[in-house]
């Protein structure tokens, strides 16, 4: 116990109020790890408090994962590797999340519902756009520890996506699992898209079943695991995938023949 009280304070997770989501960063006395690579608009921000609020140089920044490719967990991630040095790390299928012509579409679609969803905030638009092809310095495979941050334990979660990643600090259990989990009229449920339905159960039962005590979302304020009601929320999960291709060709079913797509 003594152990694991002192490994408790030498990290402190911080969180940052980023232009959609919230922004974790984990301050170690070695060095700075951002659990997310942000948005564009929050580079400045992001930078700002690690100066100004950490009083930390840029340069104690030493990781920056980047857990997905949409636009508030990857669009700052190259930006803040130029100024600070530190690498970034993702998940090997990040980099073709957004790739070919239909990846192009769906990279500027996700852009402008990033900007719906500012708009509904209260927030101005800001310029956002960043390159959809992921060069991560890193690859992180399931169960790997981070590199700089041995404490650190990749868990692969995808069904949101097919590259999101976890992220758990195995000492304290707490762990930053991104879009997990949404709040949507005070319940959490599952995020939009969803593109991986089955592995999307299969990653919530993961977490539900993990030694992990308090989870980080990047749009719910951080929430103990034992409050999650997980079966409520795998068993109203969709069967099929939602994504803007799938809810595209469901509006167009409906109209043409009266019917929902299947596939």
């Amino acid at each position: 116990m003594a152990v694991f009280n002192a490994l408790r304070t030498q990290m402190k997770i911080h969180t940052i109020s980023g232009y959609i989501q919230h922004i974790y960063l984990a301050e170690h006395e070695h060095g700075l790890l951002l659990l997310d690579g942000c948005s564009r608009a929050d580079v400045e921000t992001v930078s700002q408090f690690i100066t100004d609020t950490l009083h930390r140089p840029l340069s104690d920044l030493k990781l920056i994962v980047v857990t997905h490719m949409h636009p508030d967990h990857a669009g700052g991630a190259v930006r803040l590797k130029a100024l600070t040095g530190a690498p970034i790390a993702a998940h090997p299928k990040a980099k073709s999340w957004y790739a070919g012509l239909m990846g192009r579409a769906a990279h500027a679609i996700d852009l402008g519902l990033t900007w719906w969803v500012a708009n509904r905030i209260g927030k101005q638009r800001e310029s956002i756009w960043y390159n959809p092809v992921l060069r991560a310095d890193i690859l992180l495979e399931d169960e790997q520890n981070l590199p700089f941050f041995n404490e650190w334990k990749v868990l692969y979660s995808p069904g949101h996506t097919d590259h999101d990643l976890t992220i758990m600090h195995e000492p304290t259990r707490q762990a930053y699992v991104a879009d997990l989990l949404v709040k949507v009229k005070g319940e959490l449920v599952p995020p939009y898209p969803l593109c991986h339905p089955n592995q999307y159960r299969k990653s919530l039962q993961r977490i539900a079943q993990s030694s992990i005590e308090t989870i980080f979302c990047a749009h719910v304020a951080p929430v103990q695991l034992t409050d999650i009601p997980f079966d409520h929320v795998i068993e109203n999960a969709p069967t099929l995938p939602k994504n803007h291709w799938h809810s595209a060709k469901n509006r167009i079913n409906r109209k043409l023949f009266g019917k929902t797509a299947q596939h």
